[in-house]
């Protein structure tokens, strides 16, 4: 729960999801699930040259089972909450 909480806090912000299969998509945070499923909107394709059958998609939804790494905007990440939810995850509360 500790990443999904973190991630909640993220809606509305941009970020780029690299998936497994190396496409990396650059859009606004809609909505993310306990699962870690993640919605996003206004997404541009990171490298669209090789990926030219993107170009035409506005937002996707994709399962999180799929995705490799999610970088975030340095100003976005807030080491406190961070350092305090981990504390809180260890103690089981």
């Amino acid at each position: 729960m500790l990443f999904y909480s973190y991630f909640k806090t993220l809606v509305g912000k941009e970020v780029v999801v690299e998936l497994k299969n190396d496409l990396a998509i650059k859009g606004t945070l809609h909505s993310v699930d306990q699962f870690l499923n993640v919605k996003l909107t206004n997404i541009t394709v990171v490298n669209e040259a090789k990926y030219p059958h993107m170009a035409a998609v506005r937002s996707c939804y994709i399962r999180g089972s799929v995705v490799r790494y999610v970088q975030l905007p340095s100003n976005a990440v807030d080491i406190e909450i961070l350092h305090d939810a981990t504390r809180r995850e260890a103690r089981g509360g």
